[in-house]
């Protein structure tokens, strides 16, 4: 026979092993870039960005996916920047990113008939692209990139902007107070 002693610590130990799975087993929120980006709310954080302000980030995109195949994690990480800002509160009329895409990151641009003669598979990147734009966000593609590699603009999926170079993106929009962040 069980004591009454043993049965409640038993029944208190289940309870605390259920109440952690729900703390834990949270599910990944897509607050402004939606289905790409998932990240998770921290109660425990006391540093977050502020809801009130306006922020200005330049991305600057040069490193290549890991599996062409794949999403690049890279590109997602620009989802997931833009979703922290919006669980924080910051909404997407105060997010103002700009993400200049070059070097070995060119790829991720690629229109889907381009990639699939390079890499065998339809450029998975691109629904990111799309839902970061829909969000506000303005892709940029390094036009010095794009010649080094023998691309045209029609090899790249429709909405991405050429740009110069990757190089002038950053020194005209940095003294305009965007922070750059290098991925």
């Amino acid at each position: 026979m069980i004591s009454m002693n043993r049965l409640v610590k038993t029944a208190l130990f289940c309870a605390a092993i259920f109440i952690t799975q729900f703390s834990f087993g949270q599910s990944a929120q897509f607050p402004l870039v939606k289905d790409f980006g998932g990240i998770y709310e921290v109660p425990e954080a006391s540093e977050r960005p502020d809801g009130s302000m306006d922020y200005y980030v330049l991305v600057d995109l040069s490193t290549g996916a890991e599996n062409n195949a794949e999403i690049s994690r890279w590109v997602d990480n620009v989802a997931r920047m833009m979703n922290l800002h919006g669980l924080a509160g910051v909404s997407k009329d105060r997010m103002h990113v700009k993400v200049v895409v070059h070097g070995g990151a060119i790829a991720t641009v690629m229109n889907n008939e381009v990639y699939q003669k390079r890499y065998n598979s339809e450029n998975p990147n691109i629904p990111v692209f799309k839902a970061l734009e829909a969000a506000g966000a303005e892709i940029l593609v390094c036009g010095q990139s794009m010649r080094a590699r023998n691309l045209e603009k029609s090899d790249l999926y429709d909405g991405v902007n050429v740009a110069l170079s990757a190089l002038t993106t950053v020194t005209t929009y940095a003294p305009k107070g965007y922070t750059v962040l290098k991925f």
